[in-house]
């Protein structure tokens, strides 16, 4: 009773027993080829993937190493800028000498 059907057709045609349960089947292997050729599909789009992956990676850190580069550039111009400003600070807010 692989098919469902009732057990008066059966009885009365094996043929059509044998038909019932060869259509039952048929089913399962378009769903098995399709799975795969989706894995196929799939996989192939998994290397693109990986490739734009990598990609973004690499740029990303090019952008990163840029920014911790323009950081220290920051740092050593604000401390110039610090000392800029306290020798113009000294020099104005001191009384005139000599008088």
């Amino acid at each position: 009773m692989c098919c469902g059907a009732t057990t008066e057709a059966i009885q009365d045609s094996p043929l059509l027993h044998s038909a019932l349960c060869k259509k039952q089947r048929r089913h399962v292997r378009p769903k098995v080829q399709v799975q795969r050729l989706n894995w196929r599909r799939c996989e192939g789009k998994s290397k693109d993937m990986e490739m734009k992956n990598l990609k973004l990676y690499l740029q990303n850190r090019s952008i990163q190493e840029e920014n911790e580069k323009l950081r220290k550039k920051a740092l050593v111009l604000r401390r110039e800028n610090e000392a800029l400003m306290s020798q113009f600070q000294k020099k104005f807010s001191s009384p005139p000498q000599g008088s």
